[in-house]
This record gives C-alpha cells, structure tokens and sequence, in this order.
C-alpha cells in the first residue's frame, strides 16, 4: 500500500510512505502479444501487397501467427483435454485454416483483431478491479503509534484493536477506529462517497484512507486492518469476480452445446460442398468465416462486464455486493423489507419530552451515571445537553427489569420503566418515594429514512411492509412517519424469517434490510438482503448480500437502481450480440462475406459489447441511480 502522489507531500518525515506503485497497461501480456502481432501484421501487410518476395514478409506473419495465437491456442487445447470447446481455440483454426489455403493476409488479420480483442477484455477486466482495489493505495503503508514511551512508526498492517494511532493534518488515516482527542474535518469520498468533509470530534467513527483535515486527531483503532472498509471492499470485489451470476451461468451452460453445434456446421459447410464439385479453397474459406463468425464471444462477454462494474462502483460509494450473483438479484426484487430498530432508526433512544420538574432530570442522571444501559445513557446525554449539573450518587443498584436505584444528595432515588405514550419508552423519576417526573423516551429515526422508503416503493411497486421485534405502539410511530402501512410489530427472529418465506412462496422477490442477531434468519430467507454496516451484528454482516457501510438508507434505492441498471445493460448486450451473429451468419450463408468482413463484425462487436457493460463503472453511473430514485 502507498500513499497517492498527490498526497506524498503532505506526509511527514515521521510517517514515510512506501514508493508509489502504479499499474500499466503494458503490464498485461495480452497487450503486449497483441502489440507484436499487430506490429508484424502492419510490417508484413503491405510487402505481401507490394509483391515483394516471400521471405520478406512470410516471416513476419509467422511472427504474428506466433505472437497472437500461441496463448489462445494453447487454452484451447487444454480445455479440449477437459473436453471443453472454448471460443478461442475456433479462431485460431479459422485463422490457421485461412493460412492454409494462402491466405495469410486474411488470417494474419482475424489473428490481430482477436488479439486486440483479447487485449481490450484484459484491459477492462484490470480496470474494473483497479477501480476499486485501488482504495487499498489509498491507506498510508505505515502508522504513528502512540505508546507509553511514547511515538513509535510502524506498519499500518501490525495495528491492533485497542491500538492508539496520531493523524496529523494532510496526512491520510491508516486504520478504521475511533477519535480519542482532537477536532477536524475528513474527507471520506473515497470510502463512503460523501461530497464533503466531514467533521471529526471525539466519539466519532473515522476510516482507513481517508484524508485528515487541519487537525490533529488521535484515534482508537478498533479493527484489524483485514477488516478495514477498503481492504473488505478490495476482497468483496475480488470474490465478485470469482462468482458467477445466473444468467452468465445459463450462457456457459449453451455455450459449450453451441460451438459443438458451429464445429458441426462447419465442417458440413466445407463437406458438402465439396462433394458436390465446389472449389475446395472457396468452400474452406467460407467454412472458416463462418466458423469465426458464428463464434459466441461477444455473448459469452454479455454478462459479467455491466454486473462486476456495478459492484465497483457501489463499492466506491460505500455499498458492498457480496457477489455477482447478488448483483443480479437486487435488480429483480419486488418488495422489501425493513427492520425498524438500527435500520428505520439510529437503533439510539433519545429523550423526547420531560413532563415534571426539571430538577428530577438532573437527580435521574445522577442515578443512571453509573449504568450502561441505552436509557441511562440517553438521560445523562440530555441532563448535560440542557446544561444541569449532574451531582455524584452513591449507593447505586441496578434492579434488572425495573431500572436503577441510588442515592443523590440526600434522596432516594428511582429511575423505573413506565407506560409509553404513542408507543414511546418512558421511565418514571421517584425521588423519597414520590413520583417527581416522566421522562419520554424515543429511537431517532436515521436521516433520509422517509425519502428512502418512497424511493423503494417506487422502485417495487409496492410500498415497503416493516417487521420489527419492537412493541406494536413504537412500531406504528415509525411506520407513519415514514409512509409505511403494513407493520408487523412484536416478531420473533424466526417468524422475521417465515414471513419473508410466505411472500416467497407467493411469488415475491423480497429485499430485507436489517443491521441485527435477530435479522439473519430473515437475511437468509430472503431473495436479496440487505445490512446496515456500521452498527451491524457480525451475524447480520456475514448473511447478508450486501452490506451498506455507511448506514445510510438512500444507499438502498440507489444499489438497487444500479442492479436493475446492470440488467438491462446484460439483456442489451445478448441482444446485440445476437442481431450481430445472425446477421453475419445470414449473410455468409446466403450471399458472399470476405473473410475480413467478418472478422472486423464479429470482432467488433465483442468489443462493443465489453465496452458498453464499462459504462457503470463512471461516478455518473452512481449519481444517475440516485437521482433517478429520487425523482421517482
């Protein structure tokens, strides 16, 4: 890992980064074999059309033969000793077949072509993971630790969590963790997308390769570095690739039955002809151009280009896709799912209303300061927000269940669990025995959520149903302030997962979004599942297809958008390359097709169809998702 180029200034002498490294096009051999070929073609083409003496341009095509053909040939035949017909083993036949009836040119021809071909595929391939395992780059090599003896450099790769880093100003963060001390701004585009820094204080969550603002900041580490954002999206990405979507599936699967078939056909085409006094050297050529473009590169290139760059460039924006076959999936769901607590919500209670004596709020603090409890903290969290001053408390016990007892300047103090109002928590303040207040207490629904549930509806059909383990009154709250009308309020974890299998055997594809244990079940079952990250259940994370790791709501409209995007960009492909082949084929069946001709179409489709699955790899791809959910 290395710090980018432009960002080598910034770091300091304490802090030194490893030398830039970057990845060339030229560090591909198949660029480097289609170069040599080309060069030998372009040098032999146009001696051979000059009617120069053989031994001036024979070598040359041998050289472009060699250079172009070798590795293509060479994984064709050791498919076919698996028993397995590959594509590229027919073009290398054809071109040999072209050659042996003198028509080196034209084989020398298909040779280049298919070599650049082969070249542009390795090119997009390598740029479509670059594109997002070049976050790792991102995170500096090394680390400012601080220990008891004080700083120490060391490899961002040996921090530990628990491990106290310092982040100086311009200087990019090494490890997921949290701020200890120190106030500033960090842009986190590059992991979460956000267009603008954002501040960093105390208590706030900071992220591998983001760049530090104007302050200093010291940071807990609480990840090992495997589990930094950037490097899990580099691994998500790369396991992406490995994993095959359905319908890239259901094209190997014809694929193979398919060259048999253009195998057969050109050996009749040749065949017959023949037999019935045809020129053999016509009937050869015309049995290898149809060979070559019957060939089903381009539709074997159909799929996987719009779905790998898809995942890229959600990973860029902060949404891990697990896998191509998930990729696929989130574009064909027609209802979701929503857990309420850490997903609608913030899954953090908050205090919404004091009904009594303020001072009450200030003993009740007190008394809940020595507890952990998500209540207590919002207590004492709204105490010191309204500037009363928390005195000390003794004699503290907890009393589970119920809530919390202790002693506050001279009064006996009980803080105690009461009736909620409109499906609110409330606690109950009793100070020497007399009730003193109520205090309301409501989970924050998460910013965007209203907006994000409209954009799901409108993506569906159908307005999202929200499961929850949660009490029917807090249920129904939620529900309304977000436009949701079907809730499912008080579910057990399995009975979370049994309604996603209701709607499953009905018919539905659902997306279920949760963050929690009792979510997975739920996850599993469902077509397509969605986590939230940042507060997410280790459970949640590992079932889930795709994991949001910025917890933010509108990511989902927008993943989504860009799946069904990826779709339609799969079947646009398998269109073109269909109408491509057909009407090549046509036309050297029923009329006349030079060998080149049909080289250059058959070629040049399979790049127009590698080409145009790139098209979401650009930010634009992301920005039109989001937009298009949010105009609806």
């Amino acid at each position: 890992m290395a710090l980018p180029e432009l960002d080598t200034a910034q770091a300091t002498a304490s802090a030194p980064a490893r030398p830039v490294t970057r990845t060339r096009a030229t560090a591909l051999p198949e660029v480097r074999w289609a170069a040599l070929a080309a060069l030998a073609f372009l040098a032999a083409f146009p001696l051979d059309l000059a009617g120069a003496p053989a031994w001036t341009w024979a070598p040359l095509y041998a050289v472009c033969y060699a250079a172009g053909g070798w590795e293509p040939g060479l994984a064709g035949l050791r498919a076919l000793r698996e028993r397995s017909l590959d594509v590229d083993l027919l073009m290398v036949v054809a071109a040999l077949g072209a050659a042996a009836i003198g028509q080196y040119l034209d084989g020398g021809l298909l040779i280049v072509i298919f070599a650049v071909s082969g070249a542009l595929e390795a090119l997009a391939t390598r740029r479509t993971a670059d594109s997002v395992r070049g976050l790792l780059d991102l995170a500096p090599a090394t680390a400012v630790r601080l220990t008891a003896a004080g700083e120490e450099v060391v490899e961002a790769t040996a921090l530990r969590p628990g491990d106290t880093v310092l982040v100086r100003p311009g200087e990019r963060l090494p490890a997921d963790g949290t701020v200890l001390s120190g106030a500033s701004d960090v842009d986190r585009t590059s992991v979460t997308g956000e267009p603008l820094p954002a501040p960093a204080a105390p208590g706030d969550e900071v992220f591998a390769g983001t760049l530090n603002g104007s302050g200093a900041l010291r940071v807990r580490v609480d990840k090992d570095p495997a589990d930094f954002v950037v490097a899990r999206i580099a691994a998500l990405v790369e396991e992406a690739g490995a994993t095959k979507a359905p319908t890239q599936l259901f094209v190997e699967k014809i694929e193979q039955r398919y060259s048999v078939g253009v195998v057969v056909a050109t050996l009749a085409l040749f065949g017959l002809p023949v037999a019935f006094g045809t020129d053999l050297t016509e009937a050869l050529l015309r049995a290898m151009t149809f060979m070559i473009v019957a060939s089903p590169c381009a539709v074997v290139l159909a799929t996987m280009p719009p779905l790998l760059s898809a995942i890229a460039t959600a990973g860029r924006h902060g949404v891990l896709v697990k896998s191509a076959v998930a990729m696929e999936r989130l574009g064909a769901v027609d209802r979701v799912a929503l857990d309420k607590t850490g997903t609608l919500t913030e899954g953090t209670p908050r205090v919404t209303a004091v009904r009594g004596d303020t001072t009450a709020l200030a003993l009740a603090a007190a008394a809940e300061l020595p507890s952990e409890h998500p209540l207590a903290r919002a207590v004492v969290a709204e105490a010191r927000a309204r500037g009363l001053c928390v005195p000390e408390a003794t004699d503290f016990a907890a009393e589970p269940g119920r809530g919390v007892r202790a002693v506050v300047d001279g009064h006996d103090v009980r803080v105690h669990r009461a009736s909620g109002t409109h499906g609110d928590t409330a606690v109950e303040v009793v100070v020497d025995g007399a009730p003193a207040a109520v205090l309301e207490l409501s989970d924050r629904l998460r910013e965007g959520a209203t907006e994000a549930v409209a954009a799901l509806g409108r993506l569906t059909g159908s307005t999202p149903t929200l499961l929850t383990g949660d009490n029917a009154g807090a249920a129904a709250r939620i529900a309304a302030e977000v436009g949701i009308d079907d809730v499912r309020a008080g579910l057990l974890p399995h009975e979370k997962a049994e309604a996603v299998r209701e709607w499953e055997r009905a018919g539905a594809k659902v997306l279920l979004v949760g963050d929690g244990v009792n979510d997975a079940p739920a996850l599993a079952a469902a077509h397509a599942g969605v986590a939230m990250g940042r507060a997410g259940s280790d459970l949640a994370l590992d079932t889930a297809d795709v994991v949001v790791v910025r917890d933010e709501l509108g990511a989902i409209p927008a993943v989504v958008a860009l799946s069904r995007r990826a779709r339609r960009l799969v079947v646009q492909n398998l269109l073109i390359a269909g109408v491509c082949i057909g009407a090549l084929v046509v036309w050297d069946l029923v009329g006349h097709l030079p060998l080149p001709l049909g080289v250059a179409g058959h070629e040049g489709s399979t790049v127009l169809v590698g080409l145009n699955g790139l098209r979401l790899l650009r930010d634009a791809a992301w920005r039109r998702a989001e937009n298009g959910t949010a105009r609806g």
